[in-house]
């Protein structure tokens, strides 16, 4: 009878054993705040910039999508050919899947045009349908850099003149930073395309 008993459980605990793993969830990065029963998040703020193709690119044009950031300037000497070459790859992982977007914040408004913008993008193969690239008043993309916790910083003595991160941050439909990696480590660019499948996965 014992031995039967130890069937039994064991048979119940390879059933347990069986059962498929918790699906993973990215966390809603940046400070929180409690009011009430409600938990305020962290999220990206209104705003308006122009794309390659001279249409006003605001939050809502993000509406019921994900999207990918960063922050370049096309004659940037250092880490942007990095960044922008993986920021393709999210490209061309994600350029049939909808849900989500790309959107590259110049930081050199005064040189990166809209007509710059266009031809950059026309030579990566690219179009403002998938991928923004957007340019504004230099102010206002500084401020905005701050809110997805990158860095921009105009510096002369900086190679090109700026000091800037190279990161990549995930923005979710609701504006929240979900996931960001280094890109210019190309490692690290594959675990956050692992995140963004995770969060197109979200129901």
């Amino acid at each position: 009878m014992k031995y039967l008993n130890l069937i039994v459980i064991m048979t119940f605990l390879i059933g347990c054993n069986d059962q498929p793993p918790a699906k993973k969830v990215l966390p809603i990065l940046g400070n929180k705040e409690i009011v009430g029963k409600d938990t305020i998040y962290h999220s990206i703020p209104d705003f308006s910039f122009i794309n390659q193709d001279s249409q006003i690119i605001t939050n809502e044009t993000f509406a019921e999508h994900a999207y990918v950031v960063d922050f370049f300037f096309i004659s940037c000497p250092t880490i942007c050919p990095k960044t922008t070459k993986q920021m393709l790859r999210i490209h061309d992982k994600f350029k049939d899947v909808d849900g989500i977007n790309l959107l590259a914040h110049s930081i050199d408004p005064k040189r990166d045009t809209v007509g710059a913008l266009k031809r950059y993008a026309r030579n990566l193969g690219v179009t403002a349908d998938k991928w923004h690239f957007i340019t504004g008043d230099k102010y206002e993309i500084k401020e905005i850099a701050d809110d997805y916790f990158s860095i921009v910083i105009e510096d002369p003595d900086a190679p090109g003149g700026y000091d800037h991160s190279g990161r990549l941050i995930l923005i979710d439909k609701n504006r929240h930073i979900r996931s960001f990696c280094d890109g210019t480590d190309p490692g690290d660019v594959d675990r956050f395309i692992e995140d963004i499948q995770t969060l197109l996965d979200e129901k």
